[in-house]
């Protein structure tokens, strides 16, 4: 490990560190445009320079190795005036925008103009101006802005995997572009907005909005998809402006979707805001109490012959207080998989994310099942990218031919492949069985089929035969779609003993035979099969679930209540929150309260703590906050023969995948562009 002093502190750094680094490690901050963490190192902007004993000029400390007995200094007078004369150069040809800039107030440039640069310009030529470039719906250029730091270029090239941006001529003349003027097709765009230390790339939805003193900032975490990335919510007054990403290293690093990002605007949209009853065939607006009596009624005229579905939204203490309220009136019959997915809640390492997110970059073999990951988790799948890119890495699909970024070997569609690796009998199976650390992803495709529990069985065979699962070690994976589904299976939301999951309850509502079915934020079922059976819907948008409702009862969206989510890896995570629901909605848990209130069967439990009480009650793991451990290991699945058609993700359309997505003008834009979602659910070349 080398020594070295910076500005007379000496610091033993790592081998491969940097100068800039060994600075950082000394409590030095050095400024800088071009470098990143993530990002392989550049060295175009040149305002990290610092002086180094010996050497006749200064030099780049982000591209400079760190070495024994170097003697650095950051703050002489050839330092200053070296970084004075490199913002003169970059500001040579910079508008003055910052008035009318959206950047401005968290822009590096201002920043370092201040803390770094000269107080006047000798500048007094005219300067140039560079066409805007039309990079899709989500990022707005101004492309005069731009410093050529290339953050953006690098980004797409190495972590999105797509070439889709690059630097086109040199010197005065260089600008950055998308080619062939078109949309930047990668899931992950609207990274490169946080990436741009300058306004020349910023959010288009956004543009011309707000400042950013103006935002109320709200730490939350995201629900379009089941990673559980870590999100800031920025509002004013009550209505939510923008979602960004905040750091978490063992969930999304910095990155979020661009579902997460922009798909706020459906929040203001659709929603539901007052209690609706069906009335001579039409919803008619109702009080709370009508609303809440007539659902009693129906409820306690179909006893246990009720159901419930709870959707893929849904925080836990709402999910808990459904399950109480159900097993007030003897119905077992709840289910939390939407889908269909033929998921064993009995052992919990059976449906966890076993080896973590993080732990996608200490595998070295890695077997996909019936998933595509960019569609259904763009920002693992970008994980899995950073890892194949580190080398050393062998990884295969059974399923779709999709372009997840990165080379993949297709070993086959569907399950016959499955039982030829699980069986020992496919080549790929030695490559697993002799890998330290091998990993296979289970993506519900694959489960969410009359043979989903068979196709469990075989995998969870594999695993075991493979040797994946270890006292070190458990490499079987299980990538979730709804944020709301670990959740659902650590609170026991399968049916329990003669009850009906969600196609026997859809069945049974079509045939007579359940006569009233409780729909918690469950949009994505067929409401069209549950025929004369009476529907009480309790969400926050007008989707699919309420216009087939008898009985709408106005829930809160995520942004507009405090619940708990647990990620496809097992982590419990704590959603704040950011603004209040609108007109007469309230949080799902309260409403449940209220409603059994009505039954004349209370729920036990007042005000969000003692909510949260009976959540660890229910499963003690409730109560380890952002902690991600392997579930225990046991036999589950179903044997039995599976049948020969192919595997197939379930994300048809990334943009629109739940209510607040489909309400959102952007996703819909996205939509349009995008054509349905082709160019980012891999499906493009």
């Amino acid at each position: 490990m080398p020594k070295l002093k910076v500005d007379n502190v000496e610091v033993e750094v790592p081998a491969g560190y940097t100068v800039l680094q060994a600075c950082e490690v000394a409590g030095v901050e050095i400024p800088r445009f071009c470098y990143h963490d993530r990002l392989s190192i550049a060295g175009n902007c040149r305002m990290c320079l610092v002086e180094m004993e010996k050497s006749p000029k200064p030099i780049a400390s982000c591209a400079m190795p760190a070495a024994d007995n170097m003697v650095i200094k950051t703050n002489t007078p050839m330092a200053r005036k070296a970084r004075q004369g490199v913002m003169e150069f970059l500001l040579i040809n910079h508008p003055l925008d910052c008035p009318i800039c959206d950047q401005g107030g968290e822009c590096d440039l201002q920043d370092q103009a201040v803390a770094y640069g000269m107080d006047h310009s000798r500048y007094k030529e005219n300067k140039r101006a560079v066409k805007d470039k039309e990079m899709g719906p989500l990022v707005k250029t101004i492309m005069t802005r731009c410093i050529h730091c290339t953050r953006c270029v690098r980004f797409a090239t190495e972590v999105a995997g797509v070439d889709d941006l690059g630097l086109l001529y040199r010197g005065e003349n260089a600008q950055i572009t998308t080619y062939l003027e078109k949309a930047f097709a990668s899931e992950l765009s609207g990274n490169v907005i946080d990436l741009c230390p300058v306004g020349a790339l910023t959010s288009k939805p956004y543009a011309f909005t707000a400042r950013p003193w103006e935002l109320r900032k709200t730490e939350s975490v995201d629900v379009s998809d089941a990673l559980g990335a870590s999100i800031r919510i920025d509002a004013r007054g009550n209505e939510v402006l923008r979602v960004l990403p905040r750091l978490n290293e063992d969930v999304n690093e910095e990155w979020i979707s661009d579902k997460a990002r922009f798909a706020c605007d459906g929040l203001k949209r659709q929603r539901l805001d007052r209690p609706y009853v069906r009335k001579n065939g039409r919803l008619e607006p109702a009080s709370w109490d009508d609303a809440l009596s007539v659902a009693a009624g129906k409820l306690k005229a179909a006893g246990p012959k009720a159901a419930a579905i709870a959707g893929d939204l849904c925080d836990a203490e709402a999910m808990v207080a459904l399950k109480d309220l159900m097993a007030g009136l003897g119905s077992t019959s709840v289910d939390c998989r939407q889908d269909g997915a033929k998921l064993d809640a009995s052992v919990r390492g059976a449906y966890l994310f076993n080896a973590g997110i993080a732990g996608i970059e200490q595998a070295d073999a890695i077997l996909l099942i019936g998933t595509n990951p960019r569609a259904e988790s763009p920002v693992l799948n970008a994980r899995l990218r950073k890892r194949f890119l580190s080398g050393r890495l062998k990884i295969a699909s059974i399923g779709p031919v999709v372009n997840l970024t990165f080379p993949v070997q297709n070993l086959g569609a569907g399950a016959q492949t499955l039982s030829e690796v699980a069986e020992g009998r496919h080549a790929f199976f030695e490559v697993l069985k002799s890998a330290k650390k091998p990993m296979l992803i289970l993506g519900q495709g694959a489960l969410a089929r009359a043979d989903g529990g068979a196709v469990l069985a075989a995998a969870r065979a594999l695993a075991d035969k493979a040797g994946m699962v270890r006292e070190d070690w458990n490499g079987f994976c299980m990538l979730h779609t709804a944020a709301a589904r670990v959740g659902g299976l650590d609170l026991g939301l399968v049916p329990g003993a003669g009850g009906r999951d969600v196609a026997g309850i859809i069945d049974g509502a079509g045939k007579g035979e359940v006569p009233v079915v409780y729909l918690l934020a469950a949009d994505e079922i067929d409401t069209r099969k549950l025929g004369s059976a009476f529907v009480i819907y309790q969400g926050h948008h007008g989707d699919a679930g309420a216009s087939r409702a008898d009985v709408v009862l106005p829930g809160a969206a995520y942004t507009e209540k405090n619940g708990t989510y647990v990620n496809t890896e097992g982590r419990v995570q704590l959603g704040r929150l950011s603004v209040f629901p609108p007109g007469d909605a309230r949080e799902d848990w309260k409403i449940l309260r209220a409603l059994s209130e009505k039954l004349g069967k209370p729920l036990p439990y007042d005000n969000l703590g003692q909510v949260r009480r009976r959540l660890v009650a229910v499963n003690p793991f409730f109560g380890t906050l952002e902690q991600a451990k392997p579930g225990a290991w046991g036999a589950f699945g179903q044997a039995g023969s599976m049948g020969a058609e192919p595997f197939a993700s379930p994300i048809r359309n990334f943009y629109m995948t739940d209510p607040i997505s489909r309400a959102s003008p952007t996703m819909a834009e996205c939509t349009a562009t995008f054509a349905s979602g082709a160019a980012r659910t891999g499906t493009h070349d």
